[in-house]
């Protein structure tokens, strides 16, 4: 078994090392792992800090495929409150809750004043019984998802949020609940785009190696975004997301690759 830093948080911010963006973490954490963004901060991610008497810890257990995990919550943190959020202004948000009390909705409701919200959507459908994180639907969609404008999910998550075991039905679903772009990864089989009425397969690379697959739907979520703040088609974000995740999954722990390695993949999209 092995130990390390995780969720959106960990995983987004060390994807976006390397990028020209102005980007703030902010995060709940107790003050004796304040070493993780100790860490962060030195590698020169803005971060800020709401106390927590605990941090959220998970344990994940993969299938032998990577697509598939069990997973335990040992700990949980303290959820955002509206009251303790710093004043911030920004063109985008995005949201990785981890369990369903992370962010109250009238967080988005009042960050959707000021950006575009982007929201990975799983956090909100898990439950913890016994310890064990169980899926269930999210009983505010049809009246918070008006407020989101880009939300992902996997397949999983998207069937347990729309009751769909098709993707293409499933985003369409979203889509009819207000979501102007709805992201549906697939794993190894790629990911699907649906916005404006048309869909857009974004097929998956081939990696070196499958590793460790913790974490590759938040990188892709970094690259994704990232192109999309800087005004790429949802298409060319779609396979940018998808090049920094097939780094990611074919070695332990977070993309960090090199300047010169994601201005690479930034220019021509590719892996390798």
């Amino acid at each position: 078994m092995s130990y390390m830093p995780g969720g959106t948080s960990f995983y987004f911010s060390k994807a976006l090392l390397h990028a020209d963006i102005k980007y703030k973490l902010i995060t709940a954490l107790a003050q004796q792992d304040y070493h993780i963004v100790d860490d962060l901060q030195a590698e020169g991610v803005d971060v800020d800090i709401l106390p927590s008497k605990h941090t959220v810890y998970f344990q994940n257990s993969y299938s032998a495929d990577q697509n598939h995990r069990e997973q335990q919550v040992l700990q949980k943190a303290a959820p955002f409150r509206l009251s303790k959020m710093p004043a911030i202004d920004a063109k985008l948000f995005h949201l990785g809750p981890l369990l369903a009390d992370d962010i109250p909705i009238n967080v988005i409701e009042d960050l959707s004043k000021r950006g575009i919200v982007s929201l990975d959507i799983q956090g909100y459908l898990r439950r913890v019984r016994n310890k064990r994180v169980v899926y269930q639907d999210w009983i505010h969609k049809k009246y918070i998802l008006p407020y989101v404008s880009i939300l992902k999910a996997n397949e999983f998550e998207m069937e347990v949020v729309t009751g769909q075991k098709n993707a293409w039905d499933g985003a369409m679903y979203l889509a009819d609940l207000g979501v102007r772009e709805v992201i549906i990864t697939l794993g190894s089989e790629g990911s699907l785009i649906y916005t404006g009425g048309t869909f857009y397969e974004i097929p998956a690379f081939k990696p070196t190696a499958v590793v460790d697959a913790t974490g590759c739907g938040d990188t892709y979520m970094a690259g994704y975004l990232l192109k999309r703040v800087q005004g790429s088609h949802v298409e060319e974000a779609g396979e940018f997301g998808a090049a920094l995740a097939t780094l990611k999954v074919a070695s332990s722990g977070p993309f960090s690759g090199s300047p010169a390695l994601f201005s690479t993949l930034l220019e021509h999209g590719i892996v390798g």
